[in-house]
C-alpha cells in the first residue's frame, strides 16, 4: 500500500498542483488531505475548486473550522472569508475532524483530540519551535488503533517512530513553509525552503515508512499576492522558506 498525504495548503493553488503533478509522475494514485485548505490571503475559492473536483479523502483544519463557523454566524469581512461560496463553506462543513483511512491510517489536522494544538513540536517559554518529547506524543497517540498516525498543522515537516512500533507523520505544507503566531507566547515558524511539501507514506515488509518529499514552483506570484494584501511574514515564507526575512 503506498500513498500520499498533504496538508496545510492554505490557498496556495500553485503550490497545489505542482504537489499533484508530482504525485502523478510517481504514479500514485491515492491521496489524503489533513485539513487548511484555504485559509489566508492567497486563492481561496480557486484552490477549494480544485480540491473539490479532486475528492481526496480529508479532514477539517483549525482555520476551515473557523471559516465554517463565521459562514454560520452570518459573514466576516476577511479576504479569505469573501472569496468563498456556499458550495465551499459546505464542503468544509462536511468533513470530519479525524478520519481512519482504509481501517489503516489514522487521520487527523493538529493533534488526535485537537485540532488546534501542537503535538509532535512544542512552543518554549522564550519562543522558540521544539520537537516535542516522546511521552507527550505517546501521550497524544494513546487508545488510536493504527500503525500510521498523520497529522498537520505546525507546517513542519516530522517523522516520529513511537516506541511501540507505530508511525507518526506530519507532511509538512504544501502551500505555506513559514507564519508566525502569538499564543502561547510570539513565535516564528519557517522551515527554510520555499518548495511545497508533502509526505509519501509506504507499507510494505510488514511495516510503514515515510518519505517528505519537496517540489519547487513557481512561487513569485503566490509571494507577491500575499504582499500585496498586506501579509509581509507570508510573502518572506513563500518567497524564501523564513518567515523574518523582509522581501523587496
Amino acid at each position: 500500500m503506498k500513498f500520499a498525504a498533504i496538508a496545510d495548503v492554505h490557498g496556495n493553488r500553485p503550490a497545489l498542483e505542482a504537489v499533484l503533478a508530482d504525485i502523478a509522475t510517481l504514479g500514485i494514485d491515492e491521496i489524503v488531505n489533513l485539513g487548511d485548505h484555504v485559509s489566508g490571503p492567497l486563492e481561496a475559492a480557486r484552490t477549494a475548486d480544485l480540491l473539490i473536483e479532486r475528492g481526496f479523502p480529508s479532514v477539517r483544519g483549525d482555520q476551515d473550522r473557523i471559516l465554517v463557523e463565521l459562514w454560520h454566524a452570518g459573514g466576516s469581512a476577511r479576504g479569505d472569508f469573501r472569496q468563498l461560496e456556499r458550495k465551499h463553506f459546505e464542503w468544509m462543513a462536511s468533513m470530519p475532524s479525524t478520519l481512519m483511512y482504509r481501517e489503516r491510517a489514522f487521520l487527523c489536522h493538529a493533534s488526535p483530540a485537537d485540532d488546534a494544538a501542537f503535538w509532535l513540536d512544542r512552543v518554549t517559554a522564550d519562543g522558540s519551535v521544539r520537537p516535542s518529547a516522546i511521552d507527550t506524543i505517546e501521550a497524544g497517540a494513546e487508545g488510536i488503533d493504527a500503525r500510521i498516525i498523520l497529522c498537520g498543522h505546525t507546517h513542519i515537516p516530522r517523522v516520529v517512530r513511537l516506541r511501540d512500533g507505530r508511525l507518526v507523520v506530519n507532511p509538512g505544507s504544501v502551500g505555506l513553509p513559514g507564519y508566525d503566531g502569538k499564543v502561547p507566547v510570539p513565535y516564528v515558524v519557517e522551515v527554510g525552503t520555499p518548495h511545497a511539501c508533502y509526505a509519501i507514506l509506504e507499507h510494505a515488509g510488514g511495516d510503514w515508512s515515510a518519505t517528505i518529499r519537496y517540489v519547487p514552483y513557481d512561487n513569485a506570484a503566490m509571494a507577491a499576492l500575499a504582499r500585496s494584501k498586506g501579509m509581509p511574514i507570508w510573502a518572506s515564507a513563500i518567497a524564501t522558506g523564513w518567515a523574518e526575512r523582509e522581501v523587496t
